[in-house]
């Protein structure tokens, strides 16, 4: 298998599926809400390791418009993490250069919560060290259909037959984001579960049996050690794309 040049041997953009957090609290015999808040606490660290290695976009998936159907004390309790999160760690993430971005339909969120997450946004967006893009109450399908409406509401005079898909893309939630390079999963499925369905597109898909709260700085080089040894053709032969390069 080729190896990467240097140049691209380090993605831009990583997103990550932080499953496992119930299973690991249920293994020790505690109540899964607390996995979640064990889960949350490692997020610091990891994007703090993201930055240090010039990864320029770290995409999370919070909470997902299925997630809805979870035990209620189960969402309350994510949601009063997400609060917490903006609470008492976004000044200093911000003083560190971190841009948030939040993706998803967060009008379904609690009023509170969603002034948290437009204050946190408007404080950061000015950020360049690395950008912490948070998706909740987030799907992929949601977001192509949005990003559909959101091209017609644009183009009222158009017919879907001027639609392009780079034009699509500029109205999804992630517009002005780079495609995923690398998509990890954590808690041993190997599906992407609705997460980024066109963003995804050609990202390297990585799947680890580490369940999320186990999941550190280590175990994310393990990750970004074996996206090294890919070979990114895009579509192409190997011959097309050392021609594209020169």
């Amino acid at each position: 298998m080729t190896v990467q040049n240097q140049a691209t041997a380090t993605p831009q953009h990583i997103a990550i599926i932080m499953d496992g957090n119930g299973r690991w609290a249920q293994k020790r015999h505690m109540p899964r809400t607390v996995g979640h808040a064990k889960g949350a606490a490692g997020v610091k660290a990891l994007l703090q390791h993201c930055a240090k290695l010039g990864v320029k976009y770290l995409t999370l998936f919070a909470f997902s418009t299925e997630n809805w159907g979870r035990p209620a004390e189960e969402v309350s309790t994510l949601m009063g993490l997400f609060f917490q999160y903006l609470e008492k760690e976004m000044s200093a993430l911000a003083n560190a250069g971190v841009r948030l971005k939040v993706i998803g339909d967060v009008a379904g969120f609690p009023p509170e919560l969603q002034t948290r997450i437009h204050a946190a946004e408007a404080a950061t967006q000015h950020n360049q060290a690395i950008t912490l893009c948070v998706a909740a109450n987030y799907g992929g399908q949601w977001d192509m259909v949005q990003a559909v409406k959101n091209w017609h509401a644009a183009n009222p005079t158009l017919s879907a037959n001027h639609l392009t898909p780079d034009q699509l893309a500029q109205h999804l939630s992630t517009a002005g984001m780079p495609d995923v390079d690398l998509l990890i999963r954590t808690g041993g499925e190997q599906r992407i579960s609705n997460f980024l369905l066109w963003q995804a597109a050609y990202a390297e898909l990585y799947f680890t049996d580490s369940l999320w709260p186990e999941f550190d700085e280590a175990e994310l080089n393990k990750a970004l050690h074996w996206y090294a040894t890919r070979e990114r053709r895009f579509g192409l032969v190997q011959t097309q794309k050392l021609k594209e390069t020169a």
